[in-house]
């Protein structure tokens, strides 16, 4: 019995992008495709095999510690920024504010589907979720800039909606349009025992 259960869900790309430079500030770049290597999607500036340690990990490792890079590309769903945009009073959320690289349609609940699950694209690349991506207050001032007032609404109407963080499992292409496949982990969810 295979690892991965294959669903029912497929989710169409609607939206692709790179953040080129992360010192010049957050927002993405769209583009019509991406090319993803083992290090991540082509051009990403938060691409790489390894990346230095952060404050989601401080239990784990010291600052900037040398670790695997798990947080490749961060994707989001159409339905929850629709539901971030309409909780921030906002008539809708451009991604690029976000710094995304990819918006997908057609799986719900896509912030909390589960960790190692897969995404197939047709061109055979394969993107493997990491975890829920958390939200933080980063985009406050893109969004700021772009929605005077609305800045500081992101953080606490993303919560449980922010996408997930994911990596890349085999190389390939993917454009706006193609559809991928979710598999999941064919397992029982953890409870820690008495």
């Amino acid at each position: 019995m295979p690892a991965l259960a294959a669903t029912p869900y497929e989710a169409e790309i609607t939206w692709l992008g790179i953040v080129p430079d992360r010192d010049a500030g957050l927002p993405s770049q769209p583009l019509q495709a991406l090319e993803l290597g083992f290090a991540g999607p082509v051009g990403e500036t938060h691409g790489g095999l390894t990346r230095p340690s952060c404050s989601r990990v401080l239990g784990l490792y010291p600052r900037d510690t040398p670790i695997r890079n798990a947080r490749q590309l961060s994707i989001l769903s159409v339905e929850e920024l629709d539901a971030i945009a309409a909780r921030m009073g906002l008539p809708a959320l451009d991604p690029a504010l976000l710094g995304a690289t990819m918006v997908l349609r057609g799986i719900p609940d896509f912030s909390h589907v589960p960790p190692s699950s897969r995404l197939l694209a047709p061109s055979g690349a394969c993107i493997t979720v990491d975890m829920e991506n958390r939200p933080c207050t980063l985009p406050a001032r893109p969004i700021e800039t772009a929605h005077p007032g609305f800045g500081a609404r992101f953080k606490p109407a993303a919560q449980g909606r922010r996408g997930v963080t994911a990596w890349v499992e085999a190389e390939g292409r993917v454009a706006l349009g193609d559809r991928l496949r979710l598999f999941v982990p064919d397992q029982p969810a953890w409870v820690a025992p008495d």
